[in-house]
């Protein structure tokens, strides 16, 4: 069974200032996110283990661990790629083009997508949905609640506290902005365009 790892940034750690402090990606990205591979794997040998012993006393509570911590390493990994300190602006091309049909207008989405940033106890996510084959803004609690089965991430924001705490304190909609300003759009895109092309 392979084991999960921590990817590296796809930048250094100081590259989002002054939008997302140095210290708080070293925080999230080498504690935080490491804790989610490390639990993951660790679910991962028990449920290996339990197959193998015939012994499932402690299979329900990994098969949970495996859902939060492979959410939060799958989240958090997308997260990442989702920045890059050349982001910000507006998306483009197709994905301009699927946001305008499926909410009305950019804004109209943005607008959306932050009052899921606002209400979300984990993330707000800007997801494709294959069976309605269109875009979709969900509020997810934790890494899990709250998803839609079947729809793919291809924008994720994380609004943990730890996400931006140190830097804004209880003012999440400053932090929010500050996404805003680091967002890579090419990356968005890329996650729709092979998305789509699986589903359509």
């Amino acid at each position: 069974m392979s084991q999960h790892e921590l990817p590296p940034l796809p930048y250094d750690y100081d590259a989002l200032e002054p939008h997302l402090s140095e210290q708080v990606l070293t925080w999230h990205h080498d504690t935080h996110h490491q804790g989610y591979v490390n639990g993951l794997n660790s679910a991962e040998e028990t449920l290996a283990e339990n197959r193998e012993s015939g012994e499932y006393g402690s299979t329900a509570g990994a098969l949970s661990s495996v859902t939060h911590n492979g959410c939060g390493h799958y989240l958090h990994t997308m997260f990442w790629e989702n920045m890059s300190p050349n982001g910000g602006g507006e998306p483009s091309g197709e994905l301009a083009d699927r946001i305008e049909e499926d909410f009305g207008s950019y804004e109209g989405w943005k607008g959306e997508f932050e009052a899921a940033a606002s209400a979300a106890g984990g993330w707000a996510l800007l997801v494709y949905d294959p069976v309605a084959k269109q875009l979709r803004n969900l509020a997810v609690d934790k890494h899990d609640q709250g998803a839609l089965w079947g729809s793919h991430p291809i924008l994720a924001l994380d609004v943990w506290e730890h996400s931006y705490y140190y830097d804004y304190g209880p003012k999440r909609g400053d932090f929010v902005d500050a996404f805003f300003e680091v967002v890579d759009w090419d990356d968005v895109a890329e996650n729709l365009e092979k998305t789509v092309s699986k589903h359509e």
